[in-house]
């Protein structure tokens, strides 16, 4: 039956959503929500003596859990109660999310998700440069004598103490680096690069023109570089500037590209990153436990008091690579689906107009 002339057509039946790309874009975040909780809850147990859902799942005797070698007391239930349903409750959340947004796409999923590795990244470089200033600063007026005339002889003696220091200086500091990223999206980790030189540039230049040298000059410099090195990862992941050693890769299609980067995140990736979490944090003394809980700090009695945090930059550097892996696993099938927004397609699409 023909339509008639001047007649508008009928607009296409809306696809329904694959439930492949939904459940992928639950997994993205309840990995992700898995992480921060994981992290949360390490800061509970160590810090705050709760039980920890293991241990409050073995006292209840469930799953085959071994229980914990002293039955736990009824306010240690009711916390362990709390930590496990927020678990349950943050995976819930995730799924709930994704079923009110059937629609979103695995690229806008993905741009989310980068967005939020990016921003952990930007707060920590605030933090280790205010952090590293600062104690630079109270190191400098402490070997000089200065820092008891300004604050006073009792808190120049709390000051020299890394328990007070971190407790009432770092992590203030660090909580602000986290708020002026919030506001301040301008800079970035790159500038990192620029503040290390400048540190190595003031050693220089004391050392061989005014014969002047102490030990929180080379722990500043030992802390940024630090920090470049670890907090660049999840960046550097998302522009493609690792250095790729299979010689293969650089020829392969955008598709076949899109299966080499998803399952190498899910099957390499994300577990090396949640090895790095769980070995250095699943007990006290585990080997990023162990000093964030003593501040550990350098032998050298007039260095930073930072030691205890560069164990830190490894719980930066493996949960920004987890959160940029899901976006990367997100951003790998929508190449697969052929979703616009890929560098990559686009790439190919300009290509072929040429030719």
């Amino acid at each position: 039956m023909s339509v008639a002339a001047g007649a508008p057509l009928a607009a296409p039946p809306a696809q329904p959503p694959r439930l492949l790309d939904n459940l992928m874009r639950v997994f993205a975040w309840s990995m992700t929500v898995t992480a921060l909780m994981f992290l949360f809850n390490d800061y509970l147990i160590f810090w705050r003596d709760w039980p920890g859902f293991l241990n409050f799942l073995g006292d209840r005797g469930w799953f085959g859990i071994h229980p914990p070698g002293k039955p736990l007391g009824s306010e240690a239930i009711t916390l362990g109660w709390l930590q496990t349903t927020a678990y349950l409750g943050a995976i819930v959340a995730c799924a709930v999310y994704v079923y009110r947004r059937p629609d979103r796409s695995l690229r806008a999923e993905s741009i989310s998700l980068t967005a939020l590795a990016a921003y952990i990244v930007r707060g920590a470089f605030w933090a280790v440069t205010l952090i590293g200033l600062v104690d630079m600063l109270i190191s400098f007026l402490r070997i000089e004598g200065f820092l008891e005339h300004l604050v006073g002889m009792q808190l120049t003696t709390e000051l020299s103490r890394p328990q007070y220091r971190g407790t009432y200086v770092h992590y203030p500091l660090l909580a602000l680096g986290f708020v002026i990223d919030w506001f301040v999206r301008g800079m970035g980790f790159t500038w990192l690069a620029l503040l290390v030189v400048l540190a190595e540039f003031q050693i220089v230049i004391s050392r061989f023109v005014f014969s002047y040298e102490q030990a929180f000059m080379g722990d500043l410099v030992r802390f940024w570089y630090a920090a470049l090195f670890l907090f660049a990862s999840a960046y550097a992941l998302i522009e493609e500037g690792h250095v790729r050693v299979d010689v293969f890769y650089a020829n392969f299609s955008t598709k076949r590209k899109a299966w080499v980067n998803l399952f190498g995140s899910l099957l390499l990736g994300l577990p090396v990153c949640w090895v790095i979490l769980s070995t250095g944090m699943w007990g006290r003394g585990n080997s990023i436990n162990s000093p964030m809980l003593s501040f550990e700090i350098t032998q050298s009695q007039y260095g930073l008091y930072v030691k205890y945090l560069m164990s830190g930059f490894l719980v930066v550097y493996a949960t920004s690579m987890i959160v940029q892996f899901c976006g990367y696993i997100l951003s790998s099938i929508a190449d697969l689906r052929g979703e616009p927004g890929g560098r990559n397609i686009q790439a190919e699409d300009h290509l072929g107009e040429d030719e």
